[in-house]
């Protein structure tokens, strides 16, 4: 079901507590994990910060960055924004989802590797130690934000997840909530005085070979996210 672009409109995310004023030490040990090995990040924020008001009066597209890293309770915020448990004993989720039954992945790309998000542990599992994000802005026709910026996000799907319940409406729900989550981390990065960008254009089996995602899943949003520059 891959395209060879994916666009997808924002949906506007509600009930996101967004949070500012975090940490600015340097990325920790996930910087070191080997494949397949599973770092914890940093409890994630839930209280203070920036309104969701000036939050949504502040958000624009940025391409600009500095080579400033972002810190690991940066990422953890925004993982945890897109995806993150708020309901451990149900495992709802900040996104909503149709039959919540969460079709997506969240994968980070930065200097150091690619690591996928595992929003029950709130950790990430490495997959290669490689700096990809060049490779990713190949794939994304070349977009010099996806280069630039010191963390990609990368959004997938899998549509049988969802298809399993709600047949061939599957395909328009993982978009719509694809779309949630992504409002999610916009607004969670302009709370964290922080630019990103969402990014559509791209060709959806190369974004898949760089990162190497399973058969199943489909390539639905990049993210590029950093310091704006200036």
């Amino acid at each position: 079901m891959r395209g060879n672009f994916v666009g997808l409109g924002l949906a506007i995310a509600t009930g996101l507590s967004l949070v500012a004023g975090l940490s600015c030490g340097e990325p920790g040990s996930a910087t070191s994990a080997g494949r397949g090995g599973a770092v914890r990040l940093p409890s994630p924020a839930t209280k203070g910060g920036m309104s969701l008001t000036e939050a949504l009066s502040r958000r624009r597209s940025v391409r600009d960055f500095r080579d400033d890293p972002l810190t690991a309770e940066q990422i953890g915020q925004l993982l945890w924004a897109a995806q993150g448990i708020t309901e451990p004993g149900r495992g709802l989720r900040t996104a909503p989802s149709a039959g919540a039954l969460y079709p997506l992945q969240v994968y980070v790309v930065k200097s150091d590797g690619a690591f996928r998000y595992e929003p029950e542990s709130h950790a990430l599992t490495a997959l290669t130690p490689r700096d990809l994000r060049r490779s990713l802005a190949e794939a994304a026709l070349n977009q010099a934000s996806v280069a630039a910026a010191p963390v990609d996000f990368v959004i997938s799907g899998d549509y049988s997840v969802t298809a399993a319940k709600y047949g061939p409406r599957a395909e328009r729900y993982v978009h719509l909530e694809a779309g949630h989550a992504a409002q999610n981390l916009l607004l969670q990065a302009t709370a964290l005085g922080l630019g990103a960008v969402p990014v559509g254009a791209f060709r959806d089996d190369a974004v898949a070979r760089v990162l190497g995602l399973p058969q199943a899943e489909t390539p639905l949003y990049v993210i590029p996210v950093g310091h704006p520059a200036g």
